[in-house]
């Protein structure tokens, strides 16, 4: 069995992730590696409730959300090249890169 590596992606923008993915398929192609994805995988959203006048006004509440957006791409066949354009790769900041290696 061949080894391919998957790589995820988080932020709380998505237009990081979408500028990083259009980079990042870009060098995929030029070395002439096969990939699947990019992939959306579910959007985690966490809503907060606060009050802002404690014991005088109940009713008087602010909302608040936090959406987490998350991507996978898998690179299915890959050579030296691939490995060393994406080592080169420029980082967006706000971003969460986690990379394994699957036998």
């Amino acid at each position: 069995m061949e080894k391919h590596i998957r790589i995820k992606f988080k932020s709380y923008d998505f237009r990081i992730i979408e500028k990083l993915m259009l980079n990042l398929i870009n060098i995929i192609y030029n070395t002439n590696a096969k990939i699947y994805g990019p992939t959306p995988l579910p959007t985690k959203i966490e809503r907060f409730t606060i009050l802002t006048s404690p014991h005088v006004d109940k009713d008087a509440r602010d909302q608040y959300e936090i959406c987490t957006y998350k991507r996978i791409i898998k690179i299915i066949i890959f050579n030296f090249k691939t490995i060393e354009n994406l080592m080169k790769l420029k980082l967006i900041p706000g971003i969460n890169i986690k990379v394994n290696v699957i036998k």
